[in-house]
């Protein structure tokens, strides 16, 4: 038991296998992705308010929409998320496209 125990301690006491990146780099590479997600979902919504067959539940679209913008500048705040890491993301891209119906 104390082998077992022993190689399971020396694993994660610091065993890590090359090219590994660490664990806060993970957890913050999976952060992105979820806040990523949840822009995907928020596009999904905002695109759905324009469409005549939702119009029936426009008003849950516009909760649903002001609540999952509440989370995402929550989760941006709260992990720090700078734009720089949001490359290439939904958010940009949206930001992009609202711009364009702007001008």
């Amino acid at each position: 038991m104390q082998d077992e125990k022993g190689l399971r301690e020396g694993y994660h006491r610091g065993h890590r296998g090359k090219g590994s990146r660490g664990p806060k780099t993970f957890r913050r590479g999976r952060a992105v992705a979820f806040l990523q997600m949840m822009q995907l979902k928020r596009s999904t919504i905002k695109q759905q308010l324009d469409e005549p067959e939702y119009e029936s539940i426009r008003q849950v679209l516009v909760g649903e929409l002001k609540a999952i913008d509440m989370v995402i500048n929550e989760f941006v705040q709260l992990f720090e998320i700078q734009e720089s890491e949001m490359q290439g993301s939904t958010m940009n891209k949206e930001k992009g496209m609202e711009s364009n119906e702007t001008n």
